[in-house]
């Protein structure tokens, strides 16, 4: 059974090579995206038991990737939240984690790290 998966994601560019690569290498089934914050929290709220892994961008059209991490705080046992942006640092990581992010890895060079978080979270799951 595929992990299921929600991208908050506002590239298209990056949405075009994530969404076939969570495919491929992670064995997932991205069940939809959104670019903005109240995009992602709104299907959040409309869809809160089908997904396992939520996946988001830090900066976003409307609204930033913190403001889901606040939102989403409460979720199901097996969900898990991860950051996944071009603009982690230190104290970036330590603020996405104390907003209860499971991880967060960074775009540009963080990536086979991401897939084996996903492809562990899978394995659990299944």
């Amino acid at each position: 059974m595929p992990l299921a998966a929600f991208l908050v994601e506002d590239s298209q560019t990056i949405r075009d090579n994530l969404v076939p690569a969570l495919v491929d290498l992670a064995d997932a089934e991205v069940l939809g995206y959104a670019e903005s914050e109240e995009e992602a929290v709104d299907w959040l709220q409309s869809n809160p038991a089908t997904w396992q892994l939520l996946i988001v961008d830090l900066f976003l059209k409307v609204g930033s990737g913190l403001g889901i991490l606040r939102r989403c705080q409460r979720r199901q046992p097996g969900q898990r939240v991860v950051v996944l942006s071009n603009y982690v640092n230190s104290e970036i990581r330590s603020r996405c984690l104390a907003l209860g992010a499971d991880a967060v890895f960074d775009k540009s060079g963080q990536l086979d790290d991401f897939f084996d978080f996903c492809n562990a979270l899978g394995e659990a799951n299944r």
